[in-house]
Parts: C-alpha cells; sequence; structure tokens
C-alpha cells in the first residue's frame, strides 16, 4: 500500500524522469530519451504505424526533421502513482522549424505509463494524439490550443 510520503516521493521521481525525457528531447539527444523507456516500452506516435517499438530508430529520424532546436513544453501535468506503476497525461506542445523550412506549433494530448524497475521510474507506454473534427473531414484538429 502506497502511503502519502511514498506517493509524493513516487511522483517527484517521475517528474524527474519527464524532464530528465523533456530536456533530451529539447537537445535532440537519442542517447538522453532511451534510458527514460523500459527496454519493451511501446509507442503510439503521430505517425504511423499503429504502434513503435522500439523508439531509437523512430527516435533518431525524427530528431533529423528538425534544422532548429525543439521546444517541447509540458502543460497542465497530473500524475497518479502506485508503488511500482503509475501514469500521467498533460497538453504538451511542440515547436520549431522542419528541415523543409515549415514553423510547428503544435499542441496535443501525451499519456505516459509508468513501471518502476530496480527502484527507477521508466516509461513503459507512450500515447500521443491529437482530436479530430467530426464534421465529416476526419481532418486532425492541430489548431486548437489550451
Amino acid at each position: 500500500m502506497t502511503t502519502e510520503t511514498t506517493q509524493f516521493q513516487n511522483e517527484d521521481q517521475i517528474r524527474g524522469t519527464i524532464d530528465a525525457r523533456a530536456i533530451a528531447i529539447r537537445n535532440k539527444n537519442v542517447q538522453g530519451v532511451l534510458p527514460n523507456f523500459t527496454e519493451d516500452s511501446v509507442g503510439f506516435f503521430f505517425e504511423p504505424p499503429l504502434q513503435q517499438s522500439p523508439l531509437k530508430e523512430d527516435l533518431a529520424g525524427w530528431f533529423a526533421t528538425w534544422s532548429s532546436p525543439i521546444g517541447y513544453e509540458i502543460g497542465d501535468l497530473k500524475i497518479t502513482a502506485g508503488d511500482d506503476v503509475a501514469f500521467c497525461n498533460s497538453l504538451s506542445r511542440l515547436t520549431g522549424t522542419r528541415t523543409d523550412g515549415t514553423n510547428t506549433d503544435l499542441w496535443f494530448r501525451e499519456t505516459l505509463c509508468f513501471q518502476k524497475i530496480d527502484d527507477q521510474w521508466r516509461i513503459a507506454h507512450i500515447h500521443e494524439s491529437v482530436p479530430m473534427y467530426m464534421d465529416g473531414s476526419l481532418k486532425a484538429a492541430i489548431d486548437l490550443k489550451p
């Protein structure tokens, strides 16, 4: 059973994992991102396929699509933590210039699921999404802001 003190400690450690991942993303540092994930983590990202694992090749390729530093903000973060599993959700934002010259400014929903392994919180699952318009167009609602 998780005590209040343990819950706060777990949440602080999870915030540390989230912050370390965010710094590595901003710096396009694949080797800084990967230790925050379990070896068998699964990602549901914006781009196909429906699920991705392992992350390394996909992450390096994604970083290569940015010509500028990556702006990455995590807003409205909510963490729920138990003794060995946890999850969080946030409204996150990506900004920057892509290699094709286009500028990105995207708010999206992000959910991370954690597993505590050898006393370290690691991301076992990541899910990124944007809503879609239900007007028949099925267009992604990438113009939304919190």
